[in-house]
């Protein structure tokens, strides 16, 4: 049996592995949840179908909601170093219902992206043996049901060792995607003719010629830089957790979007924004630009970008259990979720029951709908933009209206407390907006579901099943303190360890 403890509610921590992590394995791991390289390689074809040449300049657009956003996270975990983030400060500025499904939507994306990373991994690391291995659905299946099962069990293990984990995968990534940029300049002084000429008009959104598909590029470059906060959902393993976390997310939001500029930036200058052949708006390659590009930069090294794709879905795989679980965690102590979501393993000092549930029910659902439908599975994907764009939101304001008593006290406070998370909040709003309006066009996606696109159905339904499951949760009993605003409320102690 498990050697596990329950962890009680009151004015004691979590019985989370206190000061393991410091500020580079924070920033690591905040690093590997977005799975930069692959994100990249997935989106930047169809980003620049979408607005050409502005490509740059619609990453640099998109960075700014999600660092405005990682403000609001940082001010919050310096009052509030929460495992559960969004929901736990959700609930303490706007009450039980909102700060529940601002948790639901950080559940619901973990377990769905989980699905796609997992994919990913499994087809990539079976196209390194050089056959039609991956192309087998059967095999690519299994093979990530195992891979799923593997990252859950590290991350239940200890939060170091995930640590070490994402250590080697973010170097195999990084080393890769520097040699693919040495490998891209010097392909550019032999064939200068096949792509652009450098110009900073690149970086000019005012210099677009089609503002509908440039604001379409934002909203695919928006997510991905998702994943960032995850190092703030591990603010209570953290040696300073109410100062380390924020500064990792800052600088992970940074380092994402330097990393995405340059290598845009080279790769348009060597393929050029076309639709045929290498050129990134070609349809054909649109969905990995990169896989068709390895040879072209790396020759018979090529090898090594494939193996950097499939260690980036690695390890945002393992990213993405750890702040589902802790968020679970949270909910569990809380009581907004049944009591053993609160169970710790005394052992290892990780969610046990949180971390367990996460695991499963991605597995579950990667197999289900891999069963059912790729293309849904695809589109279900894809819908994850509206819950996390919901959560950030909530986020963003909820910064605002916790610290309302002293938004004005000081510059610092006015611009860091109050006007960048407002700006950040609306933007992230109306990416919701936008998202659920793109996304009512039968044709976008895959599938279509009620004369409406599949993504619009899958998303909005993600949200609607997540009102359902708290309605039918706060009938119980147990859930009576969170929704009477007992167990968890702007006045509630920080259940979090002091260094």
């Amino acid at each position: 049996m498990l050697d596990t403890v329950k962890a009680p509610v009151g004015p004691i921590d979590k019985g989370l592995a206190a000061g393991k992590l410091g500020l580079l394995p924070s920033t690591v791991i905040g690093l590997a949840s977005t799975a930069p390289l692959f994100s990249l390689a997935a989106t930047l074809g169809f980003i620049v179908m979408a607005t050409g040449a502005q490509a740059p300049a619609a990453l640099i657009c998109a960075f700014i909601p999600m660092c405005l956003t990682a403000f609001a996270y940082k001010e919050l975990n310096t009052a509030v170093p929460d495992s559960g983030t969004a929901f736990t400060w959700g609930a303490k500025a706007f009450g039980p219902k909102t700060g529940w499904m601002a948790g639901w939507g950080v559940l619901a994306a973990g377990i769905i992206i989980m699905a796609s990373q997992t994919e990913i991994a499994s087809k990539y690391l079976l196209m390194l043996l050089g056959t039609d291995l991956h192309e087998n659905k059967i095999l690519v299946t299994a093979f990530g049901a195992v891979i799923i099962l593997v990252m859950t069990w590290i991350s239940y293990r200890n939060v170091e060792s995930g640590a070490w984990t994402q250590y080697v995968l973010m170097a195999i990534q990084y080393i890769a995607i520097i040699l693919f940029c040495i490998g891209l300049f010097f392909a550019i002084k032999e064939a200068p003719a096949l792509g652009l000429e450098f110009s900073w008009q690149w970086f000019n959104p005012f210099a677009t010629d089609n503002p509908a598909g440039f604001i379409q590029a934002i909203l695919l470059g928006i997510f991905i830089y998702w994943g960032w906060d995850t190092c703030l959902a591990l603010a209570e393993e953290t040696k300073n957790p109410r100062r380390t976390p924020g500064l990792a997310a800052l600088l992970s939001t940074t380092i994402l979007l330097i990393t995405y500029i340059g290598i845009s930036v080279l790769t348009m200058m060597y393929a050029g924004t076309g639709d045929t052949g290498r050129g990134l708006s070609n349809p054909d390659i649109a969905e990995d630009v990169f896989y068709d590009l390895r040879v072209d930069a790396l020759g018979e090294w090529g090898w090594i970008l494939i193996l950097a794709v499939a260690v980036s879905a690695l390890s945002t795989c393992q990213t993405t259990i750890l702040p589902t679980a802790r968020g679970t965690l949270s909910m569990g102590v809380y009581k907004a979720l049944p009591k053993r979501f609160a169970v710790v393993n005394k052992q290892f000092q990780t969610p046990t029951y949180s971390t367990i549930f996460t695991g499963s029910a991605s597995l579950i659902f990667y197999v289900g709908m891999t069963i059912i439908s790729y293309n849904i599975l695809q589109d279900t994907i894809e819908s994850t933009s509206l819950a996390v764009a919901m959560y950030y939101a909530i986020t963003s304001f909820a910064c605002i209206w916790f610290f309302r008593k002293n938004l004005f006290d000081t510059v610092r406070n006015f611009f860091m407390r109050f006007l960048l998370p407002l700006v950040g909040g609306i933007m992230m709003s109306i990416v919701f907006v936008l998202s659920c309006i793109f996304m009512l066009d039968p044709e976008y996606g895959e599938t279509t579901i009620w004369g409406l696109s599949g993504t619009f159905v899958m998303g909005v339904g993600a949200l609607v099943l997540g009102v359902v499951v708290m309605y039918i949760w706060s009938r119980f009993p147990g859930s009576r303190e969170y929704f009477d605003g007992e167990s968890l409320n702007e006045d509630t102690p920080v259940l979090v360890p002091e260094p």
